[in-house]
């Protein structure tokens, strides 16, 4: 039988071992939540845009979070997007109160960004499989048996993580800072997505150590399934992101981070595409292209009880219940410690400074003078 925990007024449930889904992992299992009737999810959204203005907040919702809480987010004057734009825009939003829908460090990242506003999250238990297989103490002490490398960790990780690093990475931006490293001299320590640090180090060339770390979800890809889904769609052109093994990498037509992933959608010439990466990703990529095809890439072969089944489980624990919830009580704040904080904000802050000069036009070679290990 599945445990049913009461959550304001409508029920998450426990799922069940052995189900054969990417839910089975061996760091937790998550609650997810049961989905509302059509009367239970409009009044739930009637009370969460009431919430939101009489608290002065404001939603920041993730690409893999449920549709409804993706549609809601921008309804209201907040954002659908990665994790550091999540984090920028609550930063430089009016609003004293951030309510963010994604998994824990995200929630940290922006409490980072914004130590003076209240940070809520639907579910505090919604974490992630590469910063729980990341401790800092661990993390730490592999940091200390390679004391000449500059270590760059990836935005998936804690808060104390965070604060251990010289730089702080996105998918988006990693190429660009792993390379202006590596032409600057530095080796580099990498935490802790082994598969996108592959990448990077094939890309770059750069001279660089793995923490052995990886997503449960784009770990899930198959390239001998992606294969034979190609030929049953040879039209079609492949978009995977970097956290995928090597070989489902080597089969993409474009290689990206989320928003890469949706420029490449809407750009390439093309009306079918297989997308290996969170099928969360669906829905923000079906309503910006609705005249073409999104098919999830294959995670499991045939005789699988789920063909594809790439979906956080931590992110399906955002569900609009847990939003009116936090809103109404105030529950399930995040807290980072201010002077950790503080650390935590020195490689979010060298990162957002590079890529913004990036941005302006400023070449990568001219901000070597301004990287190096903190």
């Amino acid at each position: 039988m599945s445990a049913v925990i009461p959550i304001f007024d409508v029920e998450y449930e426990q799922p069940r071992e052995s189900s054969g889904t990417v839910c089975d992992t061996k760091f937790a299992w998550a609650r997810v939540p049961v989905e509302p009737s059509q009367e239970q999810r409009a009044a739930l959204k009637d009370k969460i845009r009431r919430l939101l203005k009489e608290r002065n907040a404001v939603m920041v919702s993730h690409y893999y979070v449920h549709p409804d809480l993706q549609d809601l987010a921008e309804e209201t004057g907040g954002i659908v997007s990665d994790s550091l734009e999540m984090a920028r825009f609550g930063r430089d939003h009016p609003a004293q109160t951030l309510v963010v829908s994604g998994v824990k460090f995200m929630g940290e990242t922006s409490k980072i960004l914004s130590p003076e506003k209240r940070v809520l999250m639907p579910d505090l238990d919604a974490t992630c499989s590469l910063d729980l297989g990341c401790p800092i103490d661990e993390f730490s002490a592999f940091c200390d048996q390679h004391p000449d490398r500059t270590v760059v960790v990836y935005a998936n990780t804690s808060a104390a993580v965070k604060a251990r690093s010289d730089w702080l990475v996105t998918s988006s931006c990693a190429l660009d800072i792993v390379r202006a490293l590596k032409e600057a001299g530095h080796k580099v320590l990498w935490a802790p997505d082994k598969h996108l640090g592959s990448y990077i180090q094939r890309e770059t060339g750069a001279d660089m150590v793995f923490w052995n770390g990886a997503c449960i979800v784009h770990d899930e890809f198959k390239a001998f399934e992606l294969e034979a889904l190609k030929k049953q769609y040879p039209k079609a052109k492949v978009l995977v992101h970097p956290e995928s093994p090597a070989d489902v990498v080597a089969l993409a037509d474009a290689v990206g981070s989320t928003s890469g992933i949706l420029k490449s959608a809407q750009e390439m010439d093309a009306k079918e595409f297989i997308v290996a990466t969170d099928n969360g990703m669906m829905h923000k990529l079906r309503t910006l292209n609705p005249g073409k095809v999104f098919i999830e890439a294959p995670t499991a072969g045939n005789s699988a009880t789920c063909k594809s089944c790439a979906h956080c489980p931590w992110m399906a624990m955002n569900g609009l219940a847990g939003l009116a919830h936090v809103l109404e009580t105030g529950a399930n704040e995040i807290h980072v410690d201010p002077s950790l904080g503080l650390r935590a904000r020195l490689p979010i802050d060298r990162m957002l400074a590079f890529t913004a000069a990036l941005k302006a036009g400023q070449a990568a070679g001219s901000l070597v003078p301004n990287i190096g290990a903190a």
